[in-house]
């Protein structure tokens, strides 16, 4: 029977019209773009057996193919007024590798530790490191007296090869560095410049590598103690650069902007390496700062924009300006997106998709969140069918004690899932043949710390992610807090994350940090909430009737702030995360917050009260002897 051509464009319409109707129901598209655990490791282990084979398993090696093959004349970094096509990049770390090989006398699997702002030189001793098969150790520059010597001494270096930036901080460490037999040698971009030419690094030095084996060490930002060294695996190195790749669909002619530091996590691995391995281009600043970052973007053209926590915060307080949207940029990829900076960020500088992931360093899991409009804004994951089919059984998300930080179990002894909507702690399934890989360098016992035993079932394990999130009946998974940040108070459960947002919307502040203090004479702790006023907005000029009627309309009365601190700016870490330990310490103690800081003005919200008023010392007194009760 013949059907006519209207007829056939009917059906053919209504059955787009239906799998569009199912892709956006089921989130289809999305979940097959995500993976999953389950389906991406057939895929990782296939892919890493080949390159075993080939004996060509470091990320330099595919510096190495684009260097020597159709990519040489591709351009692989832009800093400052200085660029490196692949060819010419990988000219340099061969210099460089000789240098470490012939003049240091670098071991096979020696670990160095590398300390160094964002600079093309830094990058070339990482890569001519790993070249030689040797482990850099990567230091965070801002280190220095205790915290900065204990981070090479447990990585067991013998060299510290230090940026001669960071040579004040280094400086008055290297008497103790050298009593452990540990050099320091300073470079600088004449240095490394002057190196001679010595011909091809040895292949012999790559034969026969493990993908198990030590790639390097990158610190935890050391906001719970002193910094943790995170071993990472040259399976996991390459490997996370190609899934990323992969996912973003870098290719040549892409161009990635990160000011992140090199020392962490994601400019390591969500931005250089998987920018190698698409033979894309890294456009990298020296550093976060609101005068360089949309100058650079715009003169380098890069389409991609890195960020991580509160730096998209910092670029919508700044002073608006008629080249906001003159830029190459289509997609901000990163971490920490806060919600209530979300659209703002977006609309202020137009740009098109905000790709929000959320990974650590030292965890096993990873989601993204590739948005583009209202439905997903705010989240760090969309999740449908098929991804609840594919990985449902490798991360669950389970009840807490927010008091003990314990998980809470059934009759049975087994944890109790959340509920749609419930916040719970994220757990990742650690398979048999991962548990025998410590995550932390000389530290199994914070490894062992974090793995869960017997959890839904006898004998199987799981990692705590240290992480709260919770997911609608939509698929959307939302960020919550991280465990120790939450807070109980009047039997409820606070998210230190979710009142910052709410107080950061009021139009007088500009940045917010809160965190639960302890009171005399009360269960729980009480939220506390540093603010920095907005520009040109005094502490006088504060509306504080204003402010407390925000808090009281957007937020439950149990997770109101109590205690209101004025602050000139807030502190982070070199990663932007908020230092939370000092204030938390201080509490609401008038003595300790004078002698820590004169500039700092306290106020609070007195119980039956409507509007935060000064916080006098005989106010403290009062709730010390139990006259005021909150």
């Amino acid at each position: 029977m013949a059907v006519s051509l209207p007829t056939v464009a009917a059906a053919l319409a209504g059955g787009l019209a239906t799998a569009a109707y199912l892709d956006a129901k089921f989130l289809i598209r999305n979940d097959l773009s995500q993976g999953s655990l389950a389906g991406s490791t057939p895929k990782a282990v296939a892919y890493l057996a080949e390159r075993v084979k080939q004996d060509r398993i470091f990320v330099y090696h595919i510096i190495e193919d684009h260097a020597l093959g159709k990519n040489a004349d591709n351009l692989f970094l832009i800093f400052e007024d200085r660029q490196w096509t692949y060819k010419q990049f990988y000219d340099d770390i061969q210099r460089v590798g000789q240098w470490l090989l012939q003049d240091l006398d670098v071991q096979v699997q020696e670990i160095v530790a590398l300390d160094g702002g964002n600079s093309p030189e830094y990058l070339l001793l990482w890569f001519a490191l790993e070249a030689i098969r040797s482990c850099p150790a990567f230091i965070n520059c801002n280190l220095t007296s205790g915290p900065l010597i204990h981070s090479v001494k447990l990585c067991d270096a013998r060299y510290l090869l230090a940026d001669r930036g960071t040579q004040r901080l280094v400086q008055p460490c290297e008497k103790d560095l050298e009593a452990a037999n540990i050099r320091t040698i300073y470079y600088d971009d004449t240095f490394i410049t002057s190196l001679p030419s010595r011909g091809p690094l040895p292949r012999s030095r790559q034969i026969g590598t493990d993908p198990a084996e030590l790639c390097s060490l990158i610190y935890t930002s050391g906001t719970t103690g002193l910094p943790k060294g995170v071993v990472m695996r040259r399976g996991r190195d390459l490997n996370t650069a190609r899934g990323v790749c992969e996912y973003l669909n870098l290719k040549p002619g892409n161009r990635m902007y990160t000011c992140l530091p090199l020392y962490h996590g994601a400019a390591h691995g969500l931005c250089v390496t998987p920018v190698i391995f698409g033979g894309a281009c890294v456009v990298l600043s020296r550093k976060f700062s609101h005068k360089t970052l949309w100058p650079e973007v715009r003169k380098s053209r890069a389409d991609i924009l890195q960020y991580v926590g509160e730096l998209c915060r910092y670029l919508v307080n700044g002073p608006p300006s008629p080249l906001d949207k003159q830029h190459n940029v289509k997609m901000a990829w990163g971490n920490g997106m806060r919600p209530d900076v979300w659209e703002v960020f977006r609309q202020r500088f137009g740009i098109e998709t905000i790709n929000e992931l959320y990974a650590a360093t030292d965890g096993l899991g990873a989601s993204f969140n590739a948005n583009k409009g209202d439905f997903g804004r705010g989240a760090v994951a969309l999740r449908g069918a098929y991804w609840q089919y594919r990985n449902s059984a490798n991360e669950k998300r389970v009840r807490m004690d927010i008091e003990s930080g314990e998980i809470l179990r059934d009759a049975k002894g087994f944890a109790i899932e959340c509920a749609v909507d419930e916040p719970g702690e994220v757990l990742h399934r650690i398979e048999p043949v991962m548990a025998q890989f410590t995550t932390y360098y000389k530290n199994d016992e914070s490894w062992t710390k974090r793995q869960l035993h017997n959890v839904f079932k006898k004998g199987d394990m799981w990692f705590r992610s240290g992480d709260m999130m919770r997911q609608d009946r939509d698929g959307r998974v939302y960020f919550v807090d991280r465990l120790g940040d939450t807070f109980r108070w009047r039997s409820e459960n606070v998210s230190t994350n979710e009142v910052s947002d709410v107080m950061g919307r009021f139009d007088q502040v500009a940045e917010a940090n809160v965190y639960g203090v302890a009171v005399p004479h009360t269960d729980g702790r009480a939220g506390c909430a540093a603010i920095v006023p907005a520009d040109n907005v005094s502490v006088e000029a504060l509306d504080l009737a204003g402010l407390a009627a925000h808090a009281i309309a957007m937020l439950p009365r149990y997770a109101v702030p109590i205690f209101l601190r004025v602050v000139p700016q807030l502190e982070y870490t070199g990663t932007m995360k908020l230092q939370k330990g000092r204030l938390r310490n201080e509490g609401v103690d008038l003595e300790k917050i004078t002698a820590s800081s004169t500039d700092d003005r306290m106020f609070w919200l007195p119980p039956s009260s409507d509007r935060y008023v000064e916080y006098t010392k005989q106010a403290w007194e009062d709730l010390k002897a139990g006259k005021v009760r909150l």
